[in-house]
């Protein structure tokens, strides 16, 4: 089994999550603000006479935990969904899971996902 985390483009998480929906059983969506190669947009100050760049950007974190025999088509789908060709898209890790227990139903393994 392989963990799928997506840090993506916070306006980006209805594409993605519309794109991946059939082809997990779940998954979880973290949304706050994060700095890596995007450029940063500009915000009005105080009274809207000025501009300053924004310290962060709005990002996403898009996690599930997937067969290994998916991890690909599901990595597809995420880049497909978010991607725009700019610096800033984001970023797709991957790792290994040694052990997944679902709690409500006490399945392991594969069964549990």
């Amino acid at each position: 089994m392989k963990r799928i985390e997506a840090t993506i483009q916070g306006n980006k998480i209805g594409a993605v999550s519309d794109a991946i929906n059939d082809l997990v059983g779940g998954f979880t969506v973290l949304e706050g603000n994060g700095r890596g190669s995007g450029a940063r947009h500009e915000i009005r100050t105080g009274r809207g006479t000025g501009m300053v760049t924004a310290e962060y950007n709005k990002v996403a974190m898009i996690s599930t935990i997937v067969d290994d025999a998916n991890v690909e088509k599901i990595i597809t789908a995420i880049t497909d969904a978010s991607y725009t060709g700019k610096g800033g898209d984001g970023i797709i890790v991957v790792s290994s899971v040694d052990s997944v227990l679902n709690i409500a139903s006490k399945k392991s393994g594969s069964e549990a996902l």
